[in-house]
């Protein structure tokens, strides 16, 4: 089976910021654009790619985003011990009701990301 990929394109108040933000969460940065400034930024992790624009958008208004972005790592319990000193966990590490271990982190623009696996 090859491997999945989901992929959004989002809005940031600051390119670099954001940057900084996800690579302490574990994400790789896949490339920038710097025309003058920062404006664009892809970063990936375990099959979840965000790109990320600031200045001109197609969009008007701040970033906004009414759900969260779901990552499936091999263990949600090793991303913890990766980034609980480095960001901060909005929901510790969680069993849900519907058989699934959770964390869940939010961005510097309000984007929740949760890290999931199955019970």
């Amino acid at each position: 089976m090859a491997e999945q990929e989901v992929a959004a394109i989002l809005k940031s108040t600051d390119v670099a910021r954001t940057i900084d933000w996800y690579q302490r969460a574990g994400f790789e940065l896949l490339g920038t654009f710097d025309d003058d400034r920062l404006t664009w930024a892809a970063l990936g992790r375990d099959g979840l790619v965000l790109h990320f624009m600031a200045g001109a958008t197609p969009w008007d208004g701040p970033p906004q985003f009414t759900g969260c972005f779901y990552v499936h790592p091999d263990s949600v319990e090793a991303v913890y011990e990766q980034v609980r000193d480095k960001i901060v966990c909005e929901f510790g590490v969680e069993e849900r009701e519907w058989g699934a271990r959770e964390l869940t982190v939010s961005d510097p623009d309000g984007y929740f990301v949760t890290f999931t696996e199955p019970l």
